[in-house]
């Protein structure tokens, strides 16, 4: 399919983040018809689309490409429709608020050639992209241990919305530490590799009137090398600090690099010197990482390829949470059950 053959796009969800990609996709296809699937109608979805769709005109309007940006628990039931109509899905993080059926997803996407990509766009920040590569290149050697964390107070997150009624504060539409803020398994398994094991603490920590955990503490082991050495990492999530806070350290053999989120810089701290040298000031632009991952996914849709991020990785994050959360009641290490990698059958 040509770039400029996709000239029918869904929206589903119209959220804060449903509403980005609302306006990226317009940006990106100006000529294109837009509609948007969603429980609610609202005037800024009208200003950027061409309407709202009901759920039984979906095969008449037959779009190219689809956006889910509902709350996670209605994720995996649309995208069966959607990838069963034949239509390349983009779903926003997390994929779903657990792993059911979403190797059924996963496997239909692929037996239909389609692109399925999970929205866990922070991989697309220039500043974390070159926090990856210096830690490959083992600019101050090889990695010895890792701490990660990312906070904010929850009602500063949306200011023009009730924080109680948003999908992050209630269980019934996938809130939570853990789900809300899974960008961070998400960037730790590609920089450092799969994950073996989590120790999980789950708590409600502040006087938030929320129904979900907001701190979590997470120890994380990756799977080891040949040699049987294996990264340890320290992750930390919550809803509840008022300097907000977005952050992963790596120590290393002679020296330590440190990403911080909040502003897009890296840092290196070198034994030698005994000083820390910015390397990386990038600033940072919510707009331009959902730029590239619409990119991304656009050339993956047009040329037939996997994107940055898939389906898979999505599944696995979700293994990741829920052995977090059986770790939380068994109070207990527990092993990441990983499920085998689909393969493509296809000739």
């Amino acid at each position: 399919m040509a770039t400029s053959l996709i000239s029918r796009i869904l929206i589903v969800g119209q959220g804060a983040m449903g509403l980005r990609h609302l306006a990226m996709a317009r940006k990106l296809f100006p000529e294109a018809k837009i509609k948007i699937l969603a429980k609610n109608k609202t005037n800024e979805s009208i200003k950027l689309s061409d309407g709202f769709l009901e759920k039984d005109q979906l095969q008449y309007f037959a779009p190219q490409v689809a956006i889910i940006a509902s709350p996670a628990p209605f994720h995996i039931k649309m995208a069966l429709e959607l990838a069963g109509a034949g239509i390349h899905l983009l779903i926003e993080k997390p994929l779903s608020s657990s792993t059911d059926r979403v190797v059924e997803l996963i496997e239909l996407a692929k037996g239909k050639n389609l692109t399925l990509m999970t929205g866990y766009n922070l991989r697309f920040s220039s500043s974390l992209m070159h926090f990856k590569e210096l830690i490959e290149k083992k600019i101050v050697g090889k990695v010895l241990s890792v701490r990660c964390e990312v906070g904010q107070y929850l009602p500063d997150w949306r200011t023009n919305k009730d924080y109680r009624t948003t999908v992050s504060a209630n269980h019934h539409l996938g809130g939570g530490v853990l789900l809300e803020l899974s960008h961070e398994i998400d960037y730790l398994r590609w920089i450092f590799g799969e994950l073996d094991w989590v120790n999980a603490t789950l708590t409600r920590q502040s006087e938030l009137e929320i129904d979900v955990e907001d701190t979590a503490h997470l120890t994380l082991g990756f799977e080891a090398n040949s040699a049987g050495y294996q990264i340890v990492a320290n992750l930390n999530l919550d809803f509840i600090r008022h300097d907000r806070t977005r952050s992963c350290t790596a120590i290393c053999e002679t020296g330590t690099i440190r990403w911080d989120g909040t502003n897009g810089t890296v840092k290196i701290y070198e034994q030698k010197t005994n000083n820390w040298k910015e390397v990386v000031e990038n600033g940072v632009d919510i707009e331009e990482t959902l730029m590239r991952e619409w990119e991304n996914f656009i050339h993956s849709v047009t040329n037939v390829q996997e994107p940055l991020v898939t389906g898979m990785d999505g599944l696995r994050v979700l293994e990741v949470v829920e052995a977090a959360r059986e770790s939380a009641t068994e109070g207990s290490r527990v092993k990441v059950i990983k499920t085998p990698p689909v393969i493509d059958l296809m000739p």
